[in-house]
């Protein structure tokens, strides 16, 4: 049984949630708080799971609260909040600080049985109950690259929860003059942007959010839309992005499965793929494409994964040359290209 805290100032809010969560035979709801200095002393006495946590709330901010409860008691916390561009930023500080993940929570809490929030909610916190709360990764510097300025190379990069920080950790120590870089990390369309942003500021490549039929480039990061797939295609020598709608493949719209794919495709031997944390298999049959067609692969290891779902899945099929702990990966992809 999964035991769940919920903290929130709203009285409907925790209400509808505890409706919610208790209709799942799994899940345990054995508290609720109405704001963090209560959820504090609940947190020792009931020692739940997971927390589900609203980022709005009088007297301590969920940030803040997290950012504490993260440092004296680690434990799987999925956001439970409101978004829009400026709530979007304060979530993406809740991922850094250590949440697993993240629900938005409805205008008006409506529960019917049959509510989008429900089916996600309960999908996220059975989740996150198999999440490992990790020390943050610190940063490493960049490894020098030799790759000649004509190779085509191309490195493509699946990932889901527990992703944005595992992104960080190892785009900030890819050097700027790496191949360029495709990502699809599971996350709402409106965290793209800030996202991207983001890792702008801390990488030394440039990060961007993907556009339909820009031609890549060296030294550049280009992360998938929130709502769409990305795929690599090839018109002679050039590489280009193509993004599209379509029904979502492995459960997901963005897929890794499907970039995995378009990249065995067009780039082979080429290209060099990364499949990290991430609850499910989304990726890991294009991994192993991607494997068969002369790439190579990497996984992050179990031991530095929030889930180890994606890189379990794709080592299973057989698609992996190396399985690496989060804070080498970087040095392993750039060793690879440095060995090409």
């Amino acid at each position: 049984m999964i035991k769940v805290l919920i903290v929130d100032d709203s009285a409907t809010a925790r209400h509808v949630l505890h409706e919610i969560l208790s209709a799942d035979a799994r899940i345990e709801v054995v508290g609720l708080a109405a704001d963090a200095y209560i959820a504090r002393d609940m947190i020792i006495e009931l020692k739940p799971d997971v927390i589900c946590l609203d980022l709005e709330m009088p007297r301590m901010d969920g940030l803040t609260f997290l950012q504490k409860l993260m440092l004296h008691y680690p434990t799987p916390v999925v956001i439970v909040s409101s978004l829009s561009s400026s709530s979007a930023r304060v979530t993406l500080d809740a991922f850094e600080a250590g949440a697993v993940d993240f629900v938005q929570k409805p205008h008006a809490y409506l529960f019917d049985g049959k509510t989008e929030i429900q089916e996600e909610l309960i999908h996220k916190v059975v989740n996150a109950s198999y999440a490992k709360v990790h020390k943050k990764v610190l940063y490493t510097g960049q490894y020098p690259l030799r790759l000649s300025e004509t190779t085509q190379k191309v490195i493509a990069i699946g990932s889901s929860t527990g992703g944005t920080e595992a992104l960080r950790a190892v785009l900030s120590a890819m050097p700027q003059n790496s191949p360029a870089i495709l990502v699809v990390q599971h996350m709402p369309q409106t965290f793209i942007p800030p996202f991207a942003k983001r890792l702008n500021e801390l990488c030394a490549m440039d990060v961007k959010v993907a556009v339909h039929g820009e031609n890549i480039q060296r030294g550049v990061v280009y992360i998938a839309q929130g709502d769409k797939h990305m795929v690599l295609r090839r018109l002679g020598v050039r590489y280009f992005i193509e993004i599209g709608v379509g029904k979502r493949v492995s459960g997901h719209c963005p897929s890794v499965d499907v970039l995995f794919n378009s990249v065995s495709k067009v780039a082979g031997v080429n290209a060099v793929g990364v499949i990290l944390t991430g609850m499910g298999s989304d990726g890991a049959r294009g991994i192993f494409n991607m494997h068969q067609a002369g790439a190579k692969t990497i996984a992050q290891s179990e031991e530095s994964c929030v889930v180890f779902g994606m890189p379990k899945e794709a080592i299973k099929l057989g698609g992996i040359d190396e399985v690496v702990p989060l804070e080498m990966i970087a040095k392993s992809v750039v060793k690879i290209l440095n060995e090409e």
